[in-house]
């Protein structure tokens, strides 16, 4: 990242770069086991800060909390973190009498120049050296255990957001002109084919199915999209970031994307493994295809503290998303609706820890500008606990009426992640007024920032709400051509074709 892109970053010490006990075996061809550590050993950033005390003092909201998102936590783990918490508290008081009763032997022997004297401290310090690498072993093994348990606790929850499954999400706002009737004849499988805008088939043969070729106009609405979003995007202040497809599982994880699932039986790769060999003496990273740009961006700002009144910093991504599990819901696998891969331009924001709601809602404004230039009939909902994901303390997600789905499909969502992902991703900041602690104690006292997330254009989705919204019929009902929003027109990329196909409206 340039400097004149992030000029108010300032890189974290590095003093612990190499972590030796974590989640991942260097394998991607290895899952883990329930007693693997929390972390891969390729992982290059500290462990994560979890606030374990926290924790430990509210096991009941917290457990009611998992439950509502029915977060697949293991019974009995809340009451867990809280005994290991206290464990650790009593180990490290211990530790440090036994260090301190270490050190005053050094000064002693340093003192005395009786020979029987000396050699009876240094039996003891023999002793006290033993004694202090029992509880140092001791207490990396409780702080290891806690961090695992402690990592598998979702985020809280926002208060207003609703209890149940999807079905109970609750709409806060509708757009657009009126939703035209449901009418398999406008399906974008079917017009698509038509028009000569999609093939499936030699997506299929050449990798699978759930994988596609956009052609002609489909391919220069890809990209008059994607620029549309990116300039209303970079009008409101976020600036434009090109990121890497591939990152560490360690950073998906960090995210609160689970690589893989360890919950089903066997285990499912919710995303794809670049599979590498490895050596004891050169181990590789285990490395995946980014299933969301918010993956790149967050690490983007890994291990960072920004300085004082610099947030928040907005950032707009494209990236390609990767999906290994898009083959797995049914209806939603045919056409561009759910597939394997895609184009997708992501808003991320770090803020101060009291900003959140207020940049949640300013990241919704830029999503419902960018939905209302298409022209298009969609809705805001409030998503309830089920919908969560680990890391969202509440989403929005935007649908756009597909009539040749007959249905309301997601095309857009947004999550405050409060201090989730900076907690395992070391992002702070320093506040304008630091506090004495802070002043004595800069790196230990930093408060976490808070991110969020949010779709700007998940191009598959928007394609299909446009075509199917947008379709024209010649007398006999065969497809014909495209009526598309003028608010593309200056990201259209002339020299189609079939210049017929496309109206502007």
């Amino acid at each position: 990242m340039s400097s004149s892109l992030l000029p108010t970053l300032t890189q974290c010490p590095r003093r612990h770069q190499h972590i030796s006990s974590l989640f991942f075996a260097p394998s991607s061809h290895r899952c883990v086991s329930k007693n693997a550590s929390p972390l891969p050993a390729s992982a290059v950033l500290p462990k994560p800060r979890l606030d374990y005390r926290n924790i430990a003092e509210s096991t009941v909201y917290k457990s009611h909390n998992a439950f509502n998102r029915k977060s697949p936590l293991p019974v009995g783990a809340l009451q867990s973190v809280a005994r290991a918490y206290e464990e650790q508290k009593a180990l490290s008081s211990i530790l440090s009498i036994k260090r301190h009763a270490r050190s005053t032997l050094g000064e002693r022997i340093r003192g005395t120049r009786d020979p029987a004297e000396k050699s009876s401290i240094l039996e003891e310090a023999k002793v006290m050296k033993k004694e202090v690498t029992e509880l140092e072993e001791k207490l990396a093994e409780v702080e290891e255990r806690l961090l695992s348990l402690a990592l598998a606790i979702p985020n809280d929850t926002h208060p207003e957001s609703p209890l149940g499954p999807e079905e109970a999400a609750t709409v806060l706002s509708t757009h657009g002109p009126d939703p035209l009737p449901s009418d398999t004849a406008r399906d974008h499988v079917h017009i698509g084919r038509a028009l000569g805008l999609f093939d499936f088939e030699a997506g299929a043969v050449v990798t699978g199915s759930s994988w596609y070729y956009l052609l002609g106009e489909a391919a220069l609405l890809e990209m008059a999209i994607t620029n549309y979003a990116m300039s209303i995007a970079i009008k409101n202040g976020f600036k434009p970031v090109m990121t890497p497809d591939v990152v560490r599982a360690d950073i998906a994880l960090r995210c609160g994307f689970q690589p893989r699932d360890q919950n089903a039986d066997p285990p499912v790769s919710q995303m794809y493994h670049i599979a590498q060999s490895s050596t004891p003496n050169s181990p590789h990273p285990e490395m995946v295809l980014s299933g969301t740009a918010e993956i790149p961006l967050g690490g983007l700002f890994a291990n960072k503290v920004f300085a004082e009144n610099t947030l928040p910093m907005k950032v707009v991504g494209l990236g390609r998303s990767f999906r290994a599990e898009a083959g797995a819901r049914g209806a939603d696998t045919r056409g561009l609706y759910r597939v394997h891969q895609f184009s997708k331009l992501e808003l991320f924001v770090v803020c101060e820890e009291d900003a959140s709601e207020e940049a949640m809602e300013d990241i919704r404004k830029v999503q419902v500008e960018i939905f209302e230039g298409l022209g298009l009939p969609f809705r805001v909902l409030d998503m309830p606990t089920e919908e969560l994901g680990a890391s969202a303390y509440r989403k929005y997600d935007m649908e756009a009426w597909m009539p040749g789905r007959g249905s309301w499909g997601e095309i857009s969502s947004t999550s405050n992640c409060t201090d989730y992902q900076a907690r395992r991703l070391h992002i702070r900041y320093r506040r304008p007024s630091p506090s004495p602690s802070e002043e004595s104690s800069p790196s230990a006292s930093l408060p976490f920032a808070h991110t969020l997330n949010g779709t700007a254009a998940a191009i598959p989705r928007l394609i299909v709400a446009l075509v199917e919204n947008g379709a024209r019929f010649d007398d006999q009902g065969k497809p014909v051509g495209l009526d598309l929003p003028s608010s593309l027109r200056p990201f259209w990329l002339e020299g189609s074709l079939k210049p017929d196909i496309v109206r502007w409206i």
